[in-house]
């Protein structure tokens, strides 16, 4: 990020552990506020600002309610949570009132149908986004701990907003679970026998504190990626593989 200020904003809202969809898109509409009002600071612009860019949005933009919406509370942060200076409560400004999309909802057969031709590595995450209602990016994030067999559920630890929540398992998931387990294990004994092994990555400075567990089964992803990537690291090139550097 080239801006100071952009990577100021940005570092504050990760201290606040908003997910970096949320920071993606706050830092976007504040960089689309100031380039609206020819690159002035916004210390220098307050209510009056806002209002004529949210109006702007949907005189020019014709931009839905929801986006209009995202444009003000990222506003509403910038002014908030880094000028110091909150907006009033009594903005006057023209809502979208574009019409909303109806949602598209799948029939059970459907369903039934996508998962007769989803293909073998893809049926699992899919199962799990259907069954347990999971975003997609808390299926990518899971560990093997976070399975509960003996309770048929699944822990979820800092989704959206940075919190923690259980859902529900589909049994008919278990098998498939347990198989995906030992494929992980499989992987792990064979990445414990390189001497560059470094172990998987390990969230809020927990390497410190246990600095073995990023070698036990628990802690492995569910889904590590199957695709490598080359990284030079000290003039030795080595390559990116289900989460870990192994020398090429």
């Amino acid at each position: 990020m080239k801006s100071p200020f952009l990577t100021m904003i940005a570092e504050q809202m990760y201290l606040k552990r908003y997910a970096k969809s949320t920071i993606k898109a706050y830092l976007y509409w504040i960089a689309s506020f100031i380039r609206f009002n020819s690159m002035r600071h916004p210390t220098t612009m307050g209510d009056n600002e806002v209002e004529l860019f949210l109006n702007y949005l949907v005189n020019q933009q014709n931009v839905a309610p929801n986006t209009q919406t995202q444009a003000l509370n990222a506003l509403s942060f910038l002014f908030k949570e880094v000028i110091k200076k909150p907006l009033s409560l009594s903005l006057s400004f023209i809502k979208s009132k574009r019409a909303t999309k109806l949602p598209v909802v799948l029939t059970q057969q459907e369903i039934n149908n996508f998962f007769k031709v989803c293909s073998a590595k893809h049926y699992l995450p899919c199962g799990l986004l259907y069954g347990s209602g999971m975003r997609l990016m808390e299926v990518l994030r899971l560990r093997v701990h976070d399975i509960d067999f003996d309770y048929n559920c699944i822990r979820i630890w800092d989704g959206k907003g940075g919190k923690n929540r259980v859902v529900t398992l589909a049994v008919e998931l278990t098998p498939q679970l347990r198989s995906q387990i030992q494929l992980v294990d499989s992987y792990l004994q064979l990445d414990l026998k390189n001497p560059l092994y470094c172990g998987v990555y390990m969230p809020h400075l927990l390497r410190k504190k246990y600095p073995n567990h990023n070698r036990q089964l628990g802690w492995q992803y569910l889904f590590s990626s199957h695709k490598s990537g080359p990284v030079d690291l000290s003039g030795l090139k080595f390559v990116q593989s289900r989460g870990y550097l192994i020398a090429a």
